[in-house]
């Protein structure tokens, strides 16, 4: 019933236990291994590895799966290597190719995105959507499946810019960047007018608009560059009839209001967005998927992952479109037995 609950969620139909889902954790595979009495220590098969997750997600009772396909390959050679620290199990992401696009900051700012950029044609564009939904859907049978965009708006320009050349561009002229951002949203859109015209029907919209402790530019920056392009591109998917799932990084509150309002249909947020503020001002209308903080499982006890359940289950579970998660990612090195704890409170405490 996982993903008959997720629709639930989404369309806001009260069901008798919170829904769940979680990033990352697929990954986990220890904790995979000790919750579905699947052995992947000796090199598994690709087949192994689906059928132990499949296991997993049914076990934690997943109802929906994050997922996009617009990345930075779309921007072409037209992209930054910032590097990346390990995160994944063994190591495996971790990226020592640093390298920026740009040097110079007057380069930088006249660079046009929607004239430089490579466009996908259309109709090849909706194949991919359609074809990248339903790999989800069979990898994942039992859960609401999306397919989506992850470089929006300012994650595509961190992707180009690399963060200290984004930075040093807003900074200098920031009318200039914002010209920069609208040329990016014009290029983008040709994702939106394709995601819109493919036959998927929940969609995820990424956009890394903050940091932790909040906006890194001014808010009416945002205001001027970043939430009127928002709402040109979002109403591409609703008048389409999409569910619009939206997630950011970071801490989003201040912006929550500007978020609702361009039509998002479920925000998606990491433990520093102030959850219960969506949930008492948006909880009837809207979904919202949050926000447990994963340092209390890598670091606290089973009291405080007691805690850090029953905070979330206090502010969410009397909201229908309320659906459990880690918000900021379950990774491989968390204690199995801290992640079991997690699971048994999250039955335990989701109960209607």
């Amino acid at each position: 019933m996982s993903f008959e609950n997720g629709m639930a969620a989404l369309r806001l139909e009260m069901t008798d236990h919170v829904s769940r889902t979680e990033y990352s954790v697929l990954g986990h595979s220890k904790l995979i291994e000790r919750v579905t009495g699947i052995d992947l220590s000796h090199n598994p098969t690709p087949e192994q590895w689906t059928r132990a997750r499949q296991e997993f997600m049914r076990a934690w009772d997943f109802c929906f799966t994050w997922n996009i396909l617009v990345h930075n390959s779309y921007l072409g050679p037209y992209c930054s290597s910032m590097g990346h620290a390990e995160y994944a199990e063994g190591g495996s992401d971790r990226n020592d190719n640093i390298h920026y696009l740009f040097d110079d900051e007057e380069e930088a700012l006249r660079f046009d995105p929607f004239e430089t950029l490579p466009v996908v044609p259309q109709k090849d564009m909706i194949r991919q959507f359609e074809e990248n939904y339903e790999a989800v859907q069979r990898s994942h049978p039992d859960t609401v499946a999306t397919t989506g965009i992850y470089i929006t708006g300012m994650s595509g320009l961190i992707e180009i810019f690399g963060w200290d050349m984004l930075l040093t561009c807003c900074g200098s002229d920031p009318k200039q960047f914002g010209h920069l951002m609208n040329r990016y949203s014009m290029w983008v859109e040709h994702f939106f007018r394709a995601l819109a015209a493919s036959n998927v029907p929940t969609v995820m919209i990424h956009d890394d608009i903050v940091w932790t402790e909040g906006a890194f530019l001014a808010p009416e920056w945002y205001r001027t560059y970043i939430f009127p392009n928002y709402k040109r591109l979002f109403r591409l998917l609703k008048d389409a009839g999409k569910i619009l799932v939206y997630t950011s990084d970071g801490n989003y509150s201040e912006f929550i209001d500007d978020i609702a309002e361009v039509g998002v249909d479920c925000f998606v947020m990491e433990p520093s967005t102030d959850m219960a503020y969506i949930a008492e001002k948006y909880g009837k209308t809207h979904s919202f998927i949050g926000n447990a903080d994963t340092r209390i499982l890598l670091e606290g006890d089973k009291d405080a992952i007691y805690r850090e359940v029953k905070r979330c289950m206090d502010i969410g579970k009397k909201y229908p479109g309320f659906i459990m998660a880690v918000g900021n990612h379950i990774p491989a090195n968390t204690p199995v037995d801290s992640c079991l704890y997690y699971d048994e409170y999250c039955k335990i405490l989701g109960k209607r």
